[in-house]
């Protein structure tokens, strides 16, 4: 996987969020997707997939949500 400068990236908070504090938000940049927790955003860790595996995984999420 290529590196990806995150400085660049645009994050969105999730529109689940209701705004306590306990958030997530995600960025899409170069074919991938950025992934963290809006709490530590600038210092915490952020996870790094393809667009192709966070589809997979939001429709995965979206068919097991009640």
């Amino acid at each position: 996987m290529d590196r990806v400068d995150v400085r660049h990236a645009q994050w969105r908070k999730s529109s689940y969020s209701n705004g306590n504090g306990n958030c997530v938000e995600a960025a899409f940049l170069g074919g991938q997707v950025m992934a963290r927790d809006s709490k530590h955003e600038g210092r915490g860790p952020v996870l790094i997939v393809r667009a192709g595996a966070w589809s997979a995984f939001v429709s995965g999420v979206a068919d097991r949500v009640v």
